[in-house]
């Protein structure tokens, strides 16, 4: 795909795209584009919010590898606690905590958030390696939901806002690569594409409701207590 559709930055609104007999513009799979403004608002407010929780959460690590008897700001109840889960070998999985990728990982995402909203020009392999990116930490939260859940059986309120970040700028920028190409789609499942991009929403919202249930299943008897 060339010109506009080459651009990360480029706001479709503002094009002058042909309009197919479809309805769908000249370049997309789907007549329901995102938004380049959404993309880039995304990626800043989630990329802040992501690398804050992130950041906190290193810093409450190094105050408990310090301190053995130091309580972190997040542990509430023996639930609700950061404190049990930053001890366990998954939150280190590659042998540091893995905090320490969030950081970097959302100081990418706010740079380039800034860079959409900016309308910079950035080539199509930048946008394949960050839906590579993004899709790795969908897979590695999605792990690190079911050991919170099932294994360490303790929830991490800064964890949370992690994931809260992931699943969103996940669908999104799946529906994007979708519908502007950047995912290659054989002709028999363009149908099954375009649904992705135009029920993104949905899917956000089915992803939420799935992990707010297997919270509630998994602690239903400690919620009950509460009531």
């Amino acid at each position: 795909m060339a010109g506009t559709t080459d651009r990360i930055g480029g706001d479709v609104d503002d094009e002058a795209f042909d309009e197919a007999f479809d309805g769908t513009p000249q370049g997309h799979l789907s007549a329901l584009p995102v938004a380049p403004r959404t993309r880039g608002l995304l990626l800043v407010i989630g990329g802040i919010l992501g690398f804050v929780a992130a950041f906190t959460l290193t810093v409450e690590r190094i105050k408990l590898a310090e301190d053995p008897g130091y309580v972190p700001s997040c542990s509430l109840n023996p639930i609700i606690s950061c404190g049990n889960v930053m001890v366990t070998e998954q939150a280190r999985v590659f042998g540091f905590p893995n905090p320490l990728i969030g950081i970097a990982a959302f100081a990418v995402s706010v740079f380039l958030g800034v860079l959409v909203l900016s309308r910079v020009a950035l080539p199509r392999w930048v946008e394949r390696g960050y839906l590579v990116g993004i899709t790795l930490g969908a897979v590695f939260v999605g792990w690190l939901i079911s050991q919170s859940l099932y294994w360490i059986h303790a929830l991490c309120p800064y964890c949370m806002v992690v994931w809260a970040v992931v699943i969103p700028t996940f669908w999104t920028h799946v529906a994007d690569g979708l519908d502007r190409g950047l995912i290659p789609v054989p002709r028999g499942l363009r149908g099954a594409a375009r649904v992705v991009v135009d029920y993104r929403a949905l899917l956000v919202v089915l992803s939420y409701l799935a992990v707010v249930a297997m919270v509630g299943t998994k602690f239903w008897s400690y919620w009950q207590t509460l009531l």
